[in-house]
């Protein structure tokens, strides 16, 4: 039985998109999504991804706004960011944290960054043991108050179980009361035993549980990254599934 059937199983999950995207409200984000898709700021290589990871789509289900305070976390290279940037420029605004030094000098001055805010986060909080396949993270505050929406993606697999817990409550502490903490991940099968050629996918009902025990509400799931051919057996830069790992997309609500 596949993970991700074994998620729907369990859990009761709906397979379609969020009510949020069915929103009139989100017309006029879809439109901005889609300028900030085409502008000359992303890259070539960035651009082919869209099909593969399908932002209108997903930051549909997550219920993003352009009126919006959104917190990413470990932006990374800023495939994300250089959407929901330009998409809050003018009415909303965007904070980028954890490994968000290299993105937020790259886009330092650049039109449609107007609104975005680099969070500095002390080194010394991130640590990895000899040998260890994941880094950890200690508490840590991330000094903004009230997000409406906080976003992660394919970063959870980067974290031990302590990193994520801890990474996790500062979230909570970020959100306002109603707001959403939307993650996508890619996907590892059910109880799987933790090693190597895995370590980039992580458990979705696992990561469904941490998420919950720190308070957190279970909103949905969406199958927007499903990917049936998938075996889920390889390490995800492998040619045979690389750009076509199966991902699974949640929602969270902060009571």
């Amino acid at each position: 039985m596949r993970l991700t059937t074994i998620s729907l199983f369990i859990l009761g999950l709906a397979l379609s998109a969020s009510s949020f995207a069915e929103d009139d409200g989100f017309e006029t984000t879809q439109s901005k999504i889609r300028d900030a898709m085409i502008a000359e700021r992303r890259t070539p290589a960035e651009v082919a991804r869209d099909r593969n990871r399908r932002p209108v789509q997903t930051l549909g289900f997550f219920g993003l706004r352009d009126d919006m305070t959104v917190l990413e976390l470990v932006p990374g290279g800023g495939w994300y960011t250089k959407i929901l940037g330009p998409v809050l420029e003018e009415k909303g605004k965007l904070y980028l944290a954890l490994g968000a030094e290299r993105i937020g000098q790259a886009i330092e001055g650049q039109d449609g960054f107007g609104s975005t805010e680099v969070i500095p986060v002390d080194r010394s909080k991130f640590s990895r043991e000899p040998g260890a396949m994941r880094s950890t993270i200690s508490p840590l505050d991330l000094g903004v108050k009230d997000v409406d929406l906080t976003l992660t993606f394919r970063n959870l697999h980067n974290y031990s179980e302590e990193g994520r817990l801890n990474m996790n409550k500062a979230v909570f502490e970020a959100l306002k009361s109603g707001g959403h903490y939307g993650v996508v991940d890619h996907t590892r099968r059910h109880m799987q035993e933790d090693y190597r050629e895995v370590r980039r996918r992580m458990d979705p009902v696992q990561m469904i549980k941490e998420i919950e025990a720190v308070g957190f509400e279970f909103v949905d799931y969406s199958s927007l990254h499903y990917r049936a051919d998938d075996e889920l057996v390889y390490e995800v830069g492998r040619a045979t599934v690389t750009g076509n790992t199966d991902r699974f997309t949640l929602l969270f609500k902060k009571p």
